[in-house]
């Protein structure tokens, strides 16, 4: 029954969430410049439809698994990565191409925004470095420190050394912090995107692609055919984007995130009231205007924990850890009663609930994104619930296997059915240890809840994966204290209730015998 509850609840979160509500739904990757271009389409889209940001969203499988599904309906993409990562050309196609083999999955790529972010690699601007990546091949103890993706891309690093011989192991790094290690000089190379804000800042050396290894990517809309459809009126809106950003408007945008903290928001709202819809493409591209006195200034631990996300986030991440275990306890206690009565089901059950829990949390989340063909909260929800049965389903078998035989026997001689033994007398025994493996998968879930915010569920997580794109240690750490609060409190809680049931079990049992 229970189980069937769990099911029943999760197919239901399902189809609601597949169910059209109305609402034009902007992607936008995990880097300060997709966030950027999220929120530009989110406010020009914003009057003329209801819009929701599924902002931060990963790399690039995981956005276009929500746009396939229709958790998104629009995200800013880039024409070298649908040709050569997303539709596996060997070499870039033509847009009319790309046009046409994407139409056959219900995909379309249109609205060239105005600008190319290709990809480059870079070195620091010392005297007597490398200049074009060919010199990299003869440069045998150069450390590279790239992007996960990539790393991971067909049009990224594999290719790159092929091209130029390179011998080289490179070490993954995250995106927002690879200048900083390379100003540390903890690695020699990174990778780039061309309209990065901090090149100049830390003067870097980007390397002349000298044999054209890199394509150009162009930054373009790529949407579902049927949001065109269903949102004529925003659409035009974001048709009128077409040519309007250049390289140096973009460049800006990113150096208002990256080197002056401005919100995503705001710099999008700026962006949009010096560039009306009504001017010309191509009209007034200056860059943003001066921040006022103290605006330069990056608000404090005090200011970024306090702000005004802080009461929805600690909702949608208590709601995260909540539901999960308690899925997790509807279905781990039967399944641990079970191993606990029945030895031949032990080791299968065990197993499977060991397996389950060492499959990586981002791997799990990329699998159940089109599994249940949605982002957000319910695939978080799957993922919480699968790390989460391990310990309560271990826990109760133990706790069971472990009540004296004494008291089974005597509960048998009074003539307690198995049922009325296992209620009254084991399970009593066995609550505290059963209510150990609860807070353990409850504290479990306080930290594993923060990768959520990967796939768009909300959540402390936001803060961190933002705070990590912008390289912006005061903002991870207003996501990173509260989680690591809310973990301490729950652990609190259950130890309040643990010594509860310590005080009592040991009178309980023995009454209902005398019963």
């Amino acid at each position: 029954m229970a189980l069937a509850a769990a099911a029943t609840l999760l197919v239901s979160a399902a189809a609601a969430a597949a169910q059209p509500d109305g609402v034009l739904r902007v992607g936008s990757k995990r880097f300060t410049e997709s966030y950027i271009l999220g929120e530009l389409l989110a406010q020009a889209a914003a009057p003329h439809a209801r819009v929701e940001h599924k902002q931060g969203l990963g790399n690039t499988a995981i956005v276009l698994a929500a746009l396939k599904s229709g958790s998104i309906d629009v995200y800013p993409e880039y024409t070298g990565t649908i040709s050569l990562e997303i539709l596996k050309h060997a070499q870039p196609a033509t847009l009319a191409q790309m046009q046409r083999e994407l139409a056959a999955q219900g995909l379309g790529i249109a609205v060239p925004l105005g600008f190319n972010n290709t990809y480059a690699l870079a070195v620091r601007g010392d005297a007597g470095g490398p200049r074009r990546l060919s010199e990299l091949a003869g440069q045998a103890g150069m450390r590279y420190g790239l992007s996960h993706e990539f790393i991971g891309r067909a049009d990224g690093w594999p290719g790159l050394a092929q091209r130029y011989a390179i011998r080289a192991t490179p070490r993954g790094l995250d995106h927002g912090i690879a200048y900083e290690a390379l100003a540390a000089q903890q690695v020699d190379v990174i990778d780039i995107y061309s309209t990065d804000a901090k090149i100049s800042q830390y003067g870097l050396r980007v390397l002349e692609d000298d044999r054209g290894y890199f394509p150009r990517y162009d930054a373009v809309l790529l949407y579902r055919l049927d949001a065109a459809q269903r949102f004529p009126a925003a659409w035009q809106a974001l048709r009128a984007l077409e040519g309007r950003i250049s390289a140096a408007d973009m460049i800006a945008m990113n150096a208002a995130a990256e080197l002056r903290s401005q919100p995503f928001a705001a710099i999008a709202r700026d962006w949009h009231a010096r560039h009306p819809a009504s001017k010309p493409p191509g009209a007034s591209l200056a860059s943003p205007a001066a921040a006022p006195p103290g605006a330069a200034e990056r608000q404090g631990l005090w200011q970024r924990l306090f702000a005004d996300d802080f009461w929805p986030l600690t909702r949608q991440h208590i709601f995260l850890v909540v539901m999960s275990v308690v899925l997790a306890s509807l279905i781990a206690i039967p399944l641990g009663i079970l191993a606990a009565y029945r030895q031949a089901w032990r080791e299968p059950v065990m197993a499977a609930a060991g397996i389950l829990q060492t499959i990586p949390s981002l791997a799990l989340l990329a699998m159940l994104i089109p599994l249940l063909g949605s982002i957000g909260t319910l695939p978080a929800l799957c993922a919480l619930f699968v790390y989460a049965l391990l310990p309560i389903v271990r826990n109760t078998c133990i706790a069971l296997s472990g009540v004296p035989d004494g008291l089974k026997q005597a509960a048998q001689a009074l003539g307690l059915t198995p049922a009325q033994k296992l209620r009254y007398i084991e399970l009593p025994l066995a609550a505290p240890v059963i209510l150990a493996g609860i807070k353990t998968a409850a504290v479990m879930s306080v930290g594993t809840a923060t990768i959520a915010a990967f796939i768009g569920a909300g959540g402390y997580g936001e803060r961190i994966t933002t705070g990590l794109a912008l390289n912006d240690n005061t903002l991870m750490l207003s996501g990173a204290l509260p989680a690591a609060i809310l973990a301490l409190l729950t652990q609190a809680i259950f130890e309040m209730i643990e010594r509860g049931f310590k005080a009592s079990a040991a009178v309980r049992a023995p009454a209902q015998l005398r019963v």
